[in-house]
């Protein structure tokens, strides 16, 4: 594959100029950052190491920008799918908080109750730390006895008198 240089027009210089520090979105800032050192002339691997990206990335957001310009690049399209779980959570949330579970296996059949959704420990586990509780670790107090046992204490002689 030959390297072909990136060229931008005056105005894709200064529209990748600015959002290369001033998009809200970062990787969007990083694609414009890679933009701009190629159209400076860098190599695409000293654009990588720049962006703190790899080289095949580079080549990625290249192929965007040739396929769709700057339109394409300031796409972000983040796979992150939600959990079925998310369309009970005011009713998940509100019967934890009025009544706290004390294990993860108790928050999973709680759930299970709930919303007929069967999920694992780590799936419930993550999803009620994203909710913001949390379990506390309640361990017991040692507490020392109220009265002993005539028969296991000796009554000990507090003063002695020497004749």
């Amino acid at each position: 594959m030959s390297w072909l240089r990136i060229r931008l027009t005056e105005e894709q210089q200064r529209v990748v100029n600015e959002e290369r520090s001033s998009h809200p979105n970062l990787r969007v800032r990083e694609k414009m950052l890679v933009l701009w050192l190629l159209h400076n002339g860098a190599t695409r691997q000293y654009a990588a190491k720049v962006a703190g990206v790899s080289r095949a990335t580079v080549q990625r957001y290249v192929t965007a920008f040739r396929e769709g310009g700057l339109d394409r690049l300031r796409q972000w399209n983040a796979n992150r799918p939600e959990s079925e779980m998310a369309a009970y959570r005011e009713l998940i949330r509100e019967s934890f908080e009025k009544q706290p579970v004390s294990t993860i296996a108790e928050a999973c059949e709680r759930i299970f109750q709930l919303t007929g959704l069967r999920r694992g420990p780590s799936q419930v586990r993550k999803f009620l730390k994203d909710m913001g509780l949390k379990f506390l670790r309640v361990r017991p107090i040692p507490v020392p006895p109220k009265k002993t046992w005539p028969s296991t204490s000796k009554s000990k002689q507090l003063f002695t008198t020497t004749n």
